[in-house]
């Protein structure tokens, strides 16, 4: 069903630091997909609250924060409400199917481009 909440796991992919990737090393957000596993904007207006994420990255401290969505279909992740931090930005998001198996590439507050697996995408 459109708009469903789902958990969905991302573990950071092959890279050169990561040459077999790394399961320390990604994100677990909760976002509505619709039936194709995209990122449902309309639902995400009725449970914006609801959508939270948390960036594990090896033995740093966990980054809480929310799944933010802006001009042009952008998504990403919000740890600091105040503003004082850069947003971690999804690339091309929308577009992007969050199904096991599929990648995808965000650019952490560094401006550093990384890309992940979707390895989990479970009923919340």
């Amino acid at each position: 069903m459109s708009g469903d909440l789902k958990k969905i796991r991302l573990n950071l992919a092959r890279s050169k630091e990561h040459p077999n990737g790394s399961n320390r090393h990604g994100y677990e957000f909760i976002a509505p997909l619709d039936e194709t596993g995209h990122i449902d904007a309309e639902a995400w207006k009725k449970v914006k609250e609801r959508c939270r994420v948390r960036r594990f990255w090896g033995d740093e401290e966990w980054d809480l924060g929310h799944v933010v969505h802006g001009p042009g279909g952008r998504w990403a992740f919000r740890y600091d409400i105040d503003g004082d931090e850069d947003d971690e930005g999804g690339y091309r998001f929308a577009a992007h199917p969050f199904v096991p198996g599929e990648y995808v590439s965000i650019r952490d507050d560094d401006g550093e481009m990384h890309t992940f697996t979707v390895v989990t995408v479970e009923d919340v």
